[in-house]
């Protein structure tokens, strides 16, 4: 919390702004959020159940991304919102900074039960065996395959696995078009900096907890193994500027035009394909470790409590009601209805809470005739429960830049993997000592 201070005060010094709890004239009813939005019927719907529970609370959604040091900034002025809607990744560093307070009493009073939460998603909002945050939407990772590109360069789209790394490197090259050293189809993307943590998993390594573990020689093997297949496909510059005029969100992506082979992806990115190229041919699998096992790994927002809210009780209110099993099924009905309106296919409501998915998926889900939908949802279902996360870390935020900055120096040639693991281990070693962590 000293860190914590020392930071505020520059911040309100340079910025001349204050928090964001209650304003001078604010009912004192009031219930103030930060980083929650409404873009769809997951949101309104909910909040909708809330207020008509709640008639009486002025709830102001102030819309918009998450801010983590205006955030840090409010809970030090102490003026913070009454409510955070964050990544769950970051809440275990907020609770060691001591800038969110524990739920144990909270979820006591609403009889909320535990175990109704998958075990990665629940791991990530606690410290200490105290549960700081509630975990919302759950996103998985899943090779998404193109299936005519595959066969055209001879190959079955189901015999395509991640668990032979020494094949890899020949796979991309077959699945691949560089011409010259400028590439036209990217044959296999690792995805990385950002799916770092689901190779070094593959490898039977984790990057953090208890401290850091990134200069880890299986790390490191897992930094080689992916920046070489991007090497072999014209070297990170040609390669990421390629990748950067896919239509990713529109009709002519890299799917439909071909423009890619494979790669794993979040699973979000099923809807997007059902709904803007419906007739994709693709083939959704389970990514793999080396073994050959099923592995992903769960991403997703939660919501806390901040340290000094005004109004910690109704927060709780609040909390309890959005997250329940009827709540997201309500949500889901109006998200499923909304989208048949548009001409849209639903293609499911994914949490963290394995009584609501199940509700969601027998008595809401219909696919229709949409063939990437009826196959790719049940893949994703069947891997949430065995789905990992990246242990907590006080210092979440400053980890991930390390090794994302490591990754980033070996893809433009700046330094060796091993050199740039070991830069990236001592840099989040004096992150993890700033904020007092091991």
């Amino acid at each position: 919390m000293r860190v914590l201070v020392l930071t505020a005060t520059a911040l309100l010094a340079t910025s001349g702004c204050g928090g964001l709890g209650d304003r001078p004239g604010d009912a004192p009813n009031a219930l103030v959020t930060m980083g929650f939005g409404l873009p769809d019927e997951h949101a309104t719907a909910r909040v909708e159940v809330f207020r008509r529970a709640h008639p009486d609370i002025d709830l102001r959604i102030n819309e918009g991304a998450f801010d983590e040091q205006q955030f840090l900034s409010a809970v030090a002025a102490e003026d913070p919102p009454d409510l955070v809607y964050a990544e769950r990744s970051k809440l275990g560093s907020y609770a060691a900074r001591g800038a969110v307070q524990p739920l144990d009493d909270c979820l006591a009073r609403h009889d909320v039960d535990l175990g109704q939460f998958r075990e990665a998603a629940l791991r990530q909002v606690t410290h200490d065996d105290r549960v700081y945050g509630v975990p919302e939407f759950s996103t998985l990772r899943v090779m998404i395959i193109n299936n005519p590109v595959v066969r055209e360069a001879g190959l079955a789209p189901a015999t395509l696995t991640t668990a032979d790394w020494s094949a890899l490197p020949s796979l991309t090259d077959r699945l691949a078009r560089v011409d010259g050293g400028r590439i036209r189809r990217i044959g296999f993307d690792p995805k990385v900096p950002e799916f770092l943590p689901l190779w070094a998993k593959a490898n039977g390594a984790e990057l953090a907890g208890p401290g850091a573990r990134l200069d880890d020689p299986r790390v490191v093997e897992a930094v080689r193994a992916t920046t070489d297949l991007v090497d072999r496909q014209g070297g990170w510059a040609s390669f990421k500027a390629f990748r950067d005029t896919f239509d990713l969100f529109g009709a002519a992506n890299h799917y439909a035009t071909g423009q890619l082979a494979a790669m794993p992806m979040d699973s979000w990115y099923l809807n997007t394909l059902a709904t803007n190229s419906p007739d994709v041919d693709v083939t959704v699998a389970p990514f793999t470790d080396r073994e050959g096992n099923p592995l992903t790994d769960s991403n997703g927002s939660a919501w806390a409590i901040p340290k000094g809210a005004r109004h910690p009780g109704t927060a709780c209110d609040f909390i309890a009601a959005v997250t329940a099993p009827d709540t997201w099924v309500t949500a889901a009905r109006a998200r499923r209805d909304a989208l048949a309106t548009a001409g849209k296919p639903y293609g499911g409501t994914f949490t963290a809470n394995r009584v609501a998915d199940e509700r969601i998926h027998r008595e809401v889900f219909d696919p229709g005739d949409n063939r990437l939908l009826r196959e790719g949802v049940p893949t994703v279902l069947a891997l949430q429960e065995s789905a990992f996360a990246v242990p907590p870390s006080p210092a979440a935020s400053e980890l991930v830049r390390a090794w994302e900055g490591a990754v980033n120096r070996v893809l433009t040639g700046q330094q060796e993997p091993e050199e740039a693991m070991a830069q990236a281990q001592r840099e989040a070693e004096r992150a993890l000592k700033r904020v007092g962590g091991r």
